[in-house]
């Protein structure tokens, strides 16, 4: 598996023949849009930071949208997604956080939450978290106190921070005791390598 970020809260899961998007960025956004194939797109929030399922339509590539609570399966992805109300842009809204499972490794992706109090029946679903995505950036997301303590409470095996700037990062980094500040390219993983880590922060370029 491969994953690589672009900006946000946009990451592109890639394995085999098959590619994921998760929270593309639309033309719409001030962010910048995102422009590449995936096959399933998965939307967290309706806003156009995270809602441009378009811009992953290329080539032959038209994706599946996934963009609400449910449970999904799209040739080797499996997924669920759970509802959750928070506050973006001024607005209150739902944000769904989605758990994706591929190739054995189990992903949860957390969007753009607010509030790290999350119903205990949702957290009980989660199972063994191998890569967890969570935003640390404060304001309308997680701020840094609240996204560590969330990351420690759900032991994720990896977590890939998002949604944040250089300031919050190092804060973020900080409080994990994180010495692996250097943003990498790419995330090539395998299960078997995941099951030998910790609560290992891997920054990826944005």
């Amino acid at each position: 598996m491969v994953i690589t970020h672009h900006g946000g809260e946009c990451f592109k899961v890639a394995f085999g023949n098959t590619t994921l998007a998760l929270n593309p960025i639309s033309k719409k956004s001030d962010l910048t849009p995102v422009k590449f194939g995936a096959d399933v797109a998965f939307i967290s929030m309706h806003h156009p930071d995270f809602d441009g399922a378009d811009e992953v339509a290329f080539g032959a590539k038209q994706p599946f949208v996934v963009d609400g609570p449910g449970e999904y399966e799209v040739g080797e992805v499996t997924a669920r997604g759970y509802g959750v109300q928070t506050t973006y842009d001024k607005q209150e809204r739902f944000n769904t956080i989605y758990q994706i499972t591929l190739e054995g490794i189990n992903m949860v992706f957390l969007g753009a939450l607010s509030s790290s109090d999350i119903d205990s029946k949702i957290l009980s679903e989660f199972g063994d978290i191998d890569i967890l995505f969570v935003p640390i950036g404060g304001g309308d997301v997680l701020d840094v106190p609240a996204a560590a303590k969330l990351g420690a409470k759900l032991e994720a095996r990896v977590i890939i921070p998002m949604h944040y700037d250089a300031k919050s990062l190092e804060a973020f980094l900080k409080e994990e005791g994180s010495t692996n500040g250097k943003p990498e390219e790419k995330l090539t993983i395998k299960k078997k390598e995941l099951l030998t880590m910790e609560g290992e922060v891997i920054v990826l370029k944005g």
